[in-house]
């Protein structure tokens, strides 16, 4: 009988997140009254210092532009498509994005408190130092999806899709994380004291040594300090 010697698989690299890809200079935009429109296209500026408010649109598309220090209030942007994005410094509290379909985008230094994501398809985002405490994402399909450096507290990710999705640095104590795989996804790398979570989407999530308690409890398991202890010294 010939035998044949088994190959070793290589291990999967981790594949980088795609940035923002944007022309070396944009032309400054006054948005002035303008009104975003149902079905249209914008693209190619840059947007900074103002507020824009009371806005509703269905199937808006932005494509390489920067906004920078604006604050959106009171805005509906349903199914909105934003491709080579960024938001720098701007404020998107409560603005709801259902069903967005968001690719190659960042928020950098953002407040995303109560941003509504639901339904949304994420493709090479990155969310870093945004403070996006109750922020929803329910039935979102992420993929390469960073937060770094986030406040998540309260977020809500329920029934979610998570591939190569981060959460490094991030605080996701009492986020919402039920009837979501968490296979492959590291939360030894985030913060939290509770987490809303079913032992069935635990299956090959990552969890620090130091969170064990908290997945305990979902066992009705009870650590004992001292042996942890023990093993430390």
């Amino acid at each position: 009988m010939k035998m044949c010697a088994k190959q070793q698989k290589k291990p999967k690299s981790k594949s980088k997140l795609e940035p923002p890809k944007l022309p070396e200079q944009l032309p400054e935009l006054v948005w002035g009254d303008q009104t975003i429109q149902s079905e249209t296209e914008y693209s190619q500026f840059v947007i900074s210092d103002c507020v824009i408010e009371d806005q509703e649109a269905y199937r808006a598309a932005f494509e390489q532009v920067i906004f920078r220090n604006v604050t959106f209030a009171s805005t509906t942007l349903a199914k909105v498509e934003l491709t080579d994005v960024i938001f720098d410094k701007c404020d998107l509290s409560n603005v709801s994005l259902q069903d967005a379909t968001i690719h190659r985008t960042e928020f950098r230094d953002c407040k995303i408190m109560g941003l509504d994501l639901t339904g949304a398809t994420l493709r090479n985002l990155a969310l870093r130092d945004c403070m996006g405490d109750y922020s929803t994402y329910r039935f979102t399909n992420m993929k390469q999806v960073s937060f770094l450096d986030c406040s998540l507290r309260g977020a809500d990710f329920y029934g979610s899709e998570l591939q190569q999705v981060r959460f490094d640095g991030s605080n996701l104590d009492q986020a919402q994380l039920s009837s979501t795989k968490l296979e492959g996804i590291d939360l030894s790398v985030c913060e939290f004291t509770e987490l809303g979570v079913s032992i069935a989407d635990l299956q090959g999530c990552i969890i620090g040594r130091e969170q064990a308690s908290v997945f305990a409890g979902l066992l009705g398991l009870v650590l004992k300090q001292d042996v942890w202890d023990e093993d430390d010294a």
